[in-house]
């Protein structure tokens, strides 16, 4: 199910979110918002009619760099849903070697398995971190064990002695408790994570192979590694190592065994089934580029007749069970310089009824990406040079200047959107992050307009030069 938060997720609330990471490109928030919502409305509806209502998937169609798969990425972190980003152009018809369509399917279930996983774990933490203290304890200061006596019908001599005995176990008892107590508290205030524990830990067997053939046993939903391992008994392995780091790894041990895996695997198939969502990217790969194709032009329809089954509606058999893929949200993206969204054949193209445009990035757009996200890349440069005592500071006119020359390079040489200003930041700090470490730090580095130009200029107008370096 659906978390219950969702409803105060309303389209407005995501499009919000959604612009702290992405500048522009409304029309695609709008999309994706709506897209993410009906799929709340429809878990509020009856069963009946609930099972007929089907997501209604997506083409972003834009140039790249522009957002397509950053907003997909953002949708599904929102949601909490399992998220997977394919490429089309690595799958193959039938028949062919490569990848099989249904892997995409499996690997959401991967990834939906271990978010459950990592959440039961959070859940159970606590409670496994007192569970491997207590297994520390026992190691350094074993408990007192009693013997098992059985009781013996005529001991009414010696009564003296007898009475003796148990007072010195009980004092002896007595003492190990408070040794144990006291050892304890220095264990939870951390003055005993320097010294050195050796202890038995589980280690998994050791399993290389490697499966021939066409189609790898992933492709069949079988995991022969599993399978071997849960064959082979597990061995302990003696472990020397930090008393903190002991801690750790005994608590991972002990969450594992905290955590019901058939009930995560339960779990995880009805997420994926409920808000699983796979991002297929460059599917304009797989779109014949107009006419009836020959030679690789075959293939490609063979892929789109492949993927149609999985996009409508399909039971897919993976190593945790069957998953129905008829609810999944299925959001495709490419660039179709070549080829166009008419170019799919007509069952694909009508299981992607909404299509969405984005905008090439202006200049402007560049200036807003450059400081506006929470992640945006200025605010990554001035973090890794503050590690090493300096101020990195732009100037509104040296922000301004790296946008005009983002702008300038993509439309001169190829227009790879927001990611030109990787390849321009990284040629005009280079001097600056090479030689930081070794020179005096100084309080604040300033880069304006003029520095901008002193270090670009050159390789800007250089139209041979820009295309190897920018």
């Amino acid at each position: 199910m659906i978390d219950s938060s969702m409803k105060d997720l309303t389209p407005t609330k995501i499009v919000k979110e959604l612009d702290k990471y992405i500048i522009g490109q409304t029309d695609a928030k709008r999309a994706v918002a709506i897209a993410l919502r009906n799929r709340w409305r429809r878990q509020q509806i009856d069963d009946v009619l609930r099972e007929e209502i089907l997501p209604n998937n997506i083409i972003l169609i834009g140039p790249t760099g522009v957002g397509k798969t950053e907003i997909s990425r953002r949708l599904a972190k929102l949601a909490a849903a399992p998220f997977v980003k394919v490429e089309a152009s690595k799958f193959t018809e039938v028949g062919y070697v490569g990848r099989d369509v249904e892997s995409m399917v499996r690997d959401l279930t991967d990834f939906a398995v271990n978010m459950i996983k990592a959440e039961k774990t959070k859940e159970v933490q606590s409670k496994a971190e007192h569970l491997a203290e207590e297994r520390i304890l026992d190691i350094l200061i074993p408990p007192i064990r009693k013997p098992h006596q059985p009781v013996q019908p005529m001991q009414v001599q010696a009564q003296t002695s007898s009475e003796q005995t148990t007072e010195e176990v009980n004092s002896e008892e007595y003492q190990n408790t408070k040794t144990r107590e006291w050892m304890k508290l220095k264990l939870k205030n951390g003055e005993m994570d320097e010294k050195m524990i050796e202890f038995d830990s589980q280690s998994p067997p050791a399993i290389g192979m490697q499966v021939m053939g066409p189609f790898g046993m992933d492709d069949m939903g079988i995991n022969i590694q599993e399978i071997v391992g849960n064959l082979m008994p597990k061995k302990k392995k003696k472990r020397k190592t930090t008393i903190a780091e002991a801690r750790q790894i005994l608590a991972q041990e002990e969450a594992q065994k905290l955590i019901d895996m058939e009930a995560v695997q339960r779990e995880a198939i009805q997420r994926v089934e409920e808000s699983g969502i796979i991002f297929i990217d460059e599917i304009d790969k797989v779109a014949s580029s107009g006419g009836k194709g020959v030679g690789p032009d075959v293939s490609r329809e063979g892929v789109q007749r492949d993927l149609l089954p999985i996009v409508e509606g399909t039971n897919v058999n993976t190593k945790y069970g069957v998953v129905r893929t008829d609810h999944v949200l299925f959001i495709a993206s490419g660039a179709f310089h070549i080829a166009k969204p008419s170019d799919l054949i007509p069952e694909l193209q009508g299981r992607f009824p909404i299509r969405v445009e984005l905008q090439s990035l202006t200049e402007e757009d560049f200036v807003q990406i450059l400081t506006t996200p929470q992640n945006a890349l200025l605010k990554q440069y001035s973090a890794l040079l503050e590690t090493e005592g300096v101020k990195l500071h732009f100037t509104d006119d040296g922000i301004r200047e790296v946008a005009r020359i983002a702008t300038e390079v993509n439309e001169a040489v190829e227009n790879i959107g927001a990611r030109r200003l990787h390849t321009i930041l990284t040629t005009l700090l280079d001097e600056i992050l090479f030689d930081v470490p070794d020179k005096i730090p100084t309080e604040t580095i300033n880069i304006d307009a003029e520095f901008v130009k002193e270090k670009l200029d050159k390789i800007v107008k250089d139209r041979d030069l820009s295309k190897f370096i920018l």
